[in-house]
C-alpha cells in the first residue's frame, strides 16, 4: 500500500497528526530535520531525516516512496520571527514546497498534497475572514505562505492539492515562542521555582481565532480523505479570544501568585488587532468543527510544561 507522507513530523502540527494517523492504523512515513531527537516510537510509522532544501534527496525519496497523501507540515512557522529571518523563511516555505512538488508530479499516480497554510495571507480585517477575501499578506512570513499556496495550486500533473489556511492553533508540544506556549512553560518554571513569579508580556489587547491543535489535524485529515482537488479551507473556531483573558485562564489554573508586566519589545511590527476566521465551508462541506474547548487545552498546555519540568529535574 502506498504510504502517507508528514513533513516536519516532529514539529507541533505534524506531531499531532502522526499520532492521529498512527491511531487509525495507516502506514506512515514521517520526516524531520537531520539531527532532530529521535522521536517516540509509534505504531506503523517509519522515520527518515529529511533537509526540505535538498532538493535531489527530496526527489529520490519520493521516487522511492510512491505516496498517496502526503500532508507538508514542514516549513518556518513565526510571524514575528519572520522580520528578522526572511531569507530562511522564504527558503524553507517557497523553494522547499517546489522541490515537493517538482518530485510528486513526476510521480505516474496522483498524489493528494495538502498544505498547511496560514490566516496571515489575508488582508487585514475585523469581520470574520472567509476564503474569498481579499489576499495582502502584512509580514513575510504570510507572504511566504501566500507563495507556498500558488506553488501548491498551480501544480501539474498528478499533484492533487488542498490548502488548509489555519488560524491560530496551540496545545502541548508548542514551542514557547508562540504566546499561550511561553504563558504556561513561565507559570510552569515559576511554581516549580525556576523562575521569578513574573510574567513578561506583549500586546494582550489582540484578539484571536484559537483552535486546539488536534482539532486542526484531524480537519487536514479530512481535507484529504474528502474534499476536492485544489479546495481551499479556513481552519479556525470562529470566535476571537482576547490574548489578555487567555492569560488570566492560565493564570487562574497556577498554584502560586504571579504578577504581569509589559514589555513593549515584545510587540510585532504591523501587529494586527482582531484575526477571526469564517469556518462555514468546511463545516458545509465535510462536516468539520472544533471539538476541545479552550479550558481543556490550557489544562492539557500546562500539564505539558509542569511534565517538561519534572524530566529536566
Amino acid at each position: 500500500m502506498r504510504p502517507i507522507l508528514v513533513t516536519g513530523a516532529s514539529g507541533f502540527a505534524g506531531s499531532h497528526l502522526v499520532d492521529q494517523l498512527s491511531a487509525a492504523g495507516e502506514l506512515v512515513v514521517a520526516w524531520q530535520r537531520p539531527g532532530g531527537l529521535p522521536p517516540a516510537a509509534r505504531s506503523g510509522v517509519t522515520w527518515a531525516a529529511m533537509e526540505l532544501l535538498d532538493e535531489r534527496g527530496i526527489r529520490d525519496a519520493i521516487h522511492r516512496l510512491q505516496p498517496r497523501i502526503v500532508f507538508h507540515c514542514a516549513g518556518a512557522a513565526h510571524v514575528g520571527m519572520s522580520w528578522t529571518t526572511t531569507e530562511p523563511t522564504f527558503a524553507v516555505n517557497v523553494r522547499g514546497t517546489h522541490y515537493l512538488v517538482e518530485a510528486l508530479r513526476k510521480l505516474a499516480s496522483p498524489t493528494r498534497l495538502l498544505i498547511p497554510s496560514s490566516a496571515q495571507v489575508y488582508a487585514a480585517s475585523d469581520e470574520p475572514l472567509r476564503e474569498d477575501h481579499p489576499l495582502r499578506p502584512a509580514s513575510p512570513y504570510g507572504l511566504s505562505k501566500l507563495a507556498q499556496e500558488m506553488v501548491g495550486l498551480i501544480a501539474p500533473g498528478p499533484v492533487q492539492p488542498l490548502v488548509a489556511r489555519a488560524f491560530n492553533h496551540f496545545g502541548p508540544r508548542q514551542a514557547p515562542s508562540f504566546a499561550a506556549s511561553d504563558f504556561a512553560r513561565r507559570i510552569a518554571d515559576i511554581e516549580a521555582g525556576r523562575w521569578s513569579p513574573e510574567i513578561m508580556v506583549g500586546n494582550l489587547d489582540a484578539r484571536r481565532d484559537l483552535t486546539d491543535v488536534r482539532d486542526v489535524v484531524r480537519a487536514y485529515r479530512l481535507m484529504a480523505d474528502g474534499a476536492a482537488a485544489g479546495a481551499v479551507y479556513n481552519v479556525c473556531s470562529g470566535r476571537a479570544v482576547v490574548i489578555g483573558d487567555l492569560l488570566e485562564l492560565l493564570l487562574s489554573r497556577s498554584k502560586v501568585p504571579i504578577r504581569v508586566s509589559v514589555d513593549r519589545a515584545r510587540y510585532r511590527p504591523n501587529d494586527q488587532a482582531t484575526v477571526v476566521g469564517s469556518a462555514d465551508r468546511i463545516k458545509r462541506d465535510l462536516g468539520w468543527t472544533p471539538t476541545i474547548p479552550i479550558e481543556q487545552t490550557l489544562d492539557d498546555l500546562l500539564a505539558y510544561w509542569r511534565g517538561s519540568n519534572q524530566s529536566a529535574s
